[in-house]
């Protein structure tokens, strides 16, 4: 298991992802993209389970839904980066906006391309790591969840007092409607 602490984007074919625009502009803080006391929380729940557990790495994410040239995976093997993927970067910067903590439990299916003297990537090898993970991944988070406090009150869980551009006079209301769960705490 590997618990990012970083994301680097390869990604060229996606959408913005934001909860904000339509009259509401944020600039959320991202330096720090996953919450460091959730994803101690899971490494320290993970290690009382006996799972081997990296803690700290960085997510490179790209586009797919094809795998990577070996060019491409030796590219991000030898850039440093620790888990290669498709899907999390869009979900983290989305969390960072609406105030939740985030932290990525990475379940390692798979060496990429990279290293040849391994078993080729494929769907079916890939889903059958998969579903072994899934088994340990769902130990880890009944492990985990009653550690997590009741009450927010980790960084991310104000991500949007220093991210909010638009002064609130401006706010159009079918956006503070639709953002309602966000914006609840700036319209009281």
């Amino acid at each position: 298991m590997v618990l990012p602490s970083q994301f680097y984007d390869r990604t060229s074919n996606r959408a913005a992802h934001t909860f904000f625009g339509d009259g509401i502009v944020a600039h959320v803080g991202f330096a720090e993209p996953i919450s460091a006391n959730l994803r101690n929380l899971v490494a320290e729940s993970a290690r009382s389970l006996a799972v081997t557990v990296h803690n700290g790495g960085t997510y490179v994410n790209m586009d797919g839904p094809a795998f990577s040239t070996r060019a491409e995976s030796e590219f991000n093997r030898r850039n440093g980066f620790d888990v290669i993927a498709m899907t999390n970067l869009p979900e983290a910067k989305l969390a960072r906006e609406a105030e939740i903590a985030y932290a990525t439990m990475a379940m390692v299916t798979d060496y990429d391309c990279w290293k040849v003297e391994e078993e080729a990537v494929s769907a079916q090898t890939i889903l059958s790591h998969l579903v072994a993970n899934a088994e340990t991944a769902k130990k880890v988070i009944v492990n985990v969840v009653p550690q997590i406090p009741i009450e927010p009150n980790w960084p991310e869980h104000f991500a949007l007092d220093t991210a909010l551009v638009t002064e609130r006079k401006f706010w159009p209301e079918t956006t503070v409607e639709k953002l309602g769960p966000i914006l609840a705490r700036f319209v009281r």
